[in-house]
């Protein structure tokens, strides 16, 4: 098991980074508050990793704390809940934001989450509820380690990519958002002067 990364931020193409250690390049898809989190290009980086092995993939999944990565954990136990959807999840709000809405029972939204029906938004909130009835405390201070938590880094995404508008549209495709949909919240909120994480995070926010 891979538990934890620490190396060179080599390429950056939301959700997934290439993260240079020891020489050896780990691909990586994170959740989006994960990912706005990360440091510039060429700067070190620490996350905290969970491996899936399938027959036809191996793959790592990252996260800028120990906190997110149990709550994706969690997550891909309930039923009808893969990695991906656990990663959509995540990437539309925080660990906090997520518990807030199970304590609050908030089917309405859930359900605005790409893959995310009716009847598994209810099942989520039914599941989680018992094993989420303790994390006020967990989630007040999360810690991260190697990931500037309060600073979204922009020179990295200047750097990497050309076209901000395409570059945020497929990210959210990514995230199992159709392309129209996504085609139309990053319409709504593009501004020239925003980088492709800032235009993904504000599409996000406009869909919940």
């Amino acid at each position: 098991m891979i538990g934890r990364l620490r190396g060179i931020v080599i390429d950056k193409q939301a959700p997934e980074i290439l993260l240079e250690c020891n020489g050896v390049g780990y691909e990586v898809t994170l959740p989006m508050t994960s990912f706005y989190h990360l440091p510039a290009l060429e700067q070190e980086a620490i996350i905290y990793t969970h491996f899936v092995v399938r027959e036809d993939a191996q793959l790592l999944y990252g996260f800028a704390n120990t906190t997110e990565r149990k709550l994706f954990r969690l997550l891909i136990k309930v039923n009808g809940v893969g990695p991906k959807l656990g990663l959509a999840i995540l990437s539309n709000m925080s660990a906090s934001q997520f518990v807030h809405c199970v304590n609050l029972d908030d089917v309405a939204t859930i359900v605005k989450i790409p893959g995310v029906g009716k009847k598994t938004a209810e099942r989520l909130l039914i599941e989680m509820r018992d094993k989420l009835k303790d994390w006020g405390q967990e989630i007040a201070t999360p810690v991260t380690d190697g990931i500037a938590i309060d600073t979204i880094s922009t020179e990295s995404s200047i750097v990497s990519v050309t076209n901000h508008k395409d570059d945020a549209i497929n990210a959210l495709i990514s995230l199992g958002y159709k392309l129209n949909q996504a085609d139309k919240a990053v319409k709504a909120v593009y501004t020239s002067d925003k980088t492709s994480e800032e235009l993904i995070r504000d599409a996000l926010k406009s869909m919940l």
